[in-house]
């Protein structure tokens, strides 16, 4: 794992080899792009006057990959020895020391939790593991006393962090984090604050499905984001961006059939249970990912009805998509998404 001190180097790094390569350049390079696996998706990431020089852009890649790697290292529950999955093994009362990194990810959680009343919860894991959404699949739903049983080790206010020790205590012993749910965004924000420190403003982090804009494109325009038409191959509508983040949250690609009902992955952290609404698809614009990757899950909670109105009520920009019984969706913009197409000129 990088110390963040080394990551910060590689920033300066990079600035330091664009100015070399750029002094006698009258023209902003071209744009860099790369992509990649990490968290267990895809990541792509396109920056505008960072391309047309091979150590440049070999010092851009390395900055990428270290942000992006040293959250995976952090809050990944895959692999053994993470910060997370040592503190999930944690198994006393005893406050457990995280990185800077991690307290900021799990202070955001707790205040979207408080802010949600419950909908957005990282101690939800291991209901998402019962119901077959995790490590391992199912061969079946739980059964009722499991779910009860599992609902005793679920809820935020079972965990109290401490900013002044920069620790986390459980309350519960049992209690497990899953940051699934925010940690892509967070990645996001950390790697376009890292773009952003080594000089380039204009860029677009995508981590699996989780974007972050900055400035404009290589046209000098918005950036054009697709929101996907759940169950198919097309877009619903394009939103153009500066400077903000966009996530995405639906039921349409983690989902099982079971006794001709559709058991979704989203699981309700209040119930123990998969929702049971027809809210497809929920598209969150913020300024911060990790802020839109955690609201998008929650209002997907909220479902099409609680949801909107949660939106509507706190000013978030919001498009929600629900499924028709006939076929086909329903699309419920709030105010403040509404007010990013008007401002963009997009009906």
């Amino acid at each position: 794992m990088l110390p963040s001190f080394a990551i910060r180097a590689l920033s300066f790094a990079v600035a330091a080899a664009m100015a070399t390569a750029c002094g006698s350049r009258p023209q902003a390079p071209p744009t860099f792009e790369l992509s990649g696996s990490t968290m267990g998706t895809r990541y792509v990431v396109k920056v505008v006057g960072g391309g047309g020089d091979v150590e440049a852009e070999r010092a851009l890649a390395e900055l990428v990959e270290a942000e992006l790697t040293h959250v995976d290292e952090l809050m990944s529950t895959y692999r053994a020895e993470s910060e997370l999955s040592r503190f999930n093994r944690h198994a006393d009362l005893t406050p457990f020391a995280v990185s800077e990194a991690t307290f900021e990810v799990f202070a955001e959680a707790a205040r979207i939790s408080d802010w949600t009343d419950g909908a957005f919860d990282i101690t939800v894991g291991p209901l998402v593991e019962a119901w077959g959404f995790g490590a391992s699949p199912a061969s079946a739903p739980p059964s009722d006393v499991q779910v009860e049983s599992l609902r005793q080790r679920v809820g935020f206010a079972k965990l109290q962090l401490d900013a002044s020790t920069r620790s986390v205590r459980k309350l519960d012993p049992a209690v497990e984090g899953d940051l699934s749910a925010i940690a892509k965004g967070y990645a996001v924000d950390r790697v376009a604050e890292a773009l952003e420190a080594a000089g380039f403003p204009r860029f677009m982090v995508e981590v699996g499905g989780e974007v972050r804009v900055g400035g404009t494109n290589d046209a000098g325009a918005p950036w054009r984001i697709a929101i996907e038409q759940p169950d198919a191959v097309s877009f619903q509508t394009i939103v153009p961006l500066v400077d903000a983040a966009v996530a995405t949250s639906g039921d349409y690609r983690n989902f099982y059939e079971w006794e001709g009902g559709r058991v979704s992955h989203t699981i309700d952290p209040r119930t123990g249970r998969p929702v049971e609404h027809a809210l497809a698809s929920v598209t969150v614009v913020s300024g911060r990912c990790v802020t839109a990757d955690a609201l998008a899950t929650a209002l997907s909670v909220l479902g099409p009805d609680d949801g909107y109105r949660f939106a509507v009520a706190n000013d978030v920009a919001a498009l929600m998509l629900t499924r028709w019984a006939g076929g086909g969706f329903d699309e419920r913009s709030t105010p403040a998404f509404q007010r990013l197409l008007d401002e963009a000129g997009v009906r």
